[in-house]
């Protein structure tokens, strides 16, 4: 059985393959899908297969998923562009017989009001239309999303956002991808919330930083356009900023908590502990 993931020179990619790989899968059943090959070293050297195949190129895409069974769409980083990008791995992945697409979608995709959820819900709708068998690893927020917060943070010895008191059920991508990797091995259809055990509110947070960087840190709450502000004059380019800023605001409304353990029990062990997240991103 070939398994086939996209973006494998990605922070998500890349650890789904090394997964795969730890979970018994043979190296060279495991096509790594990159845009680039001459940064796929590092995959080479665990014995997979590298493919160009760019999400801008429909035309390197089919080649790609040629003889592969089982593929793994994980979603571009391109916001606003994910729909024909998407599209054009989709079409791909039907035209190649690939027979399981698996894709790495949002917490509650179908109902989520977060700026994100509006293309990766486009891009569930799509998979359905291709009459591909399907999984939607609905993934929730990435611990890893706040570690460039985390700097500014202590220099300063205050972490900045517009969330309140809302929770974020977040986990990392080594969580998320160990899932994706038992999805693919299983071919179990479904759509899977995935969450981590252990939501924590920003101000929580700033707490695991403190203690992991030995620094007094502490949250504090901002309007959201006083969020927004602050972060385009730090450089964040205002689309972005204003997203950031409206995300925060979903937080403090609760839509990325989640209680469900679906994560822990597809892995088969608990999520990584916030504190221990925190600590190895600033040793990194």
């Amino acid at each position: 059985m070939t398994i086939a993931v996209t973006g494998a020179t990605g922070q998500l990619g890349r650890l789904v393959v090394e997964a795969l790989i730890a979970r018994g899968a043979t190296p060279g059943e495991i096509v790594a899908v990159v845009r680039d090959t001459a940064k796929a070293g590092g995959l080479l050297a665990l014995g997979v297969q590298v493919r160009e195949g760019d999400y801008d190129r429909p035309e390197t895409l089919t080649t790609a998923f040629d003889g592969v069974d089982r593929l793994l769409l994980v979603s571009g980083n391109a916001v606003g562009q994910r729909i024909p990008q998407h599209t054009a791995v989709i079409d791909a992945a039907k035209q190649a017989g690939v027979g399981f697409l698996a894709y790495t979608s949002i917490l509650r995709a179908d109902t989520s009001p977060v700026g994100l959820a509006p293309e990766h819900l486009a891009t569930e709708e799509l998979i359905k239309s291709s009459g591909i068998p399907y999984a939607f690893l609905r993934n929730g927020w990435y611990i890893e999303n706040y570690a460039a917060s985390f700097g500014p943070a202590i220099a300063q010895g205050a972490l900045y956002g517009s969330a309140g008191d809302g929770r974020i059920a977040a986990a990392t991508r080594a969580d998320f991808a160990e899932a994706a990797a038992v999805v693919l091995l299983s071919g179990e259809a479904g759509v899977y919330e995935l969450a981590g055990d252990e939501p924590f509110t920003l101000a929580g947070l700033a707490a695991a930083v403190a203690e992991a960087s030995g620094s007094p840190v502490v949250y504090t709450d901002l309007p959201a356009e006083q969020y927004q502000a602050a972060l385009a004059g730090a450089g964040v380019p205002e689309q972005f900023a204003a997203l950031l800023a409206d995300t925060d605001v979903k937080i403090r409304d609760g839509h990325l908590d989640d209680d469900t353990k679906t994560l822990s029990g597809l892995i088969g062990r608990p999520t990584t502990p916030l504190a221990d997240a925190v600590a190895a991103s600033l040793k990194s």
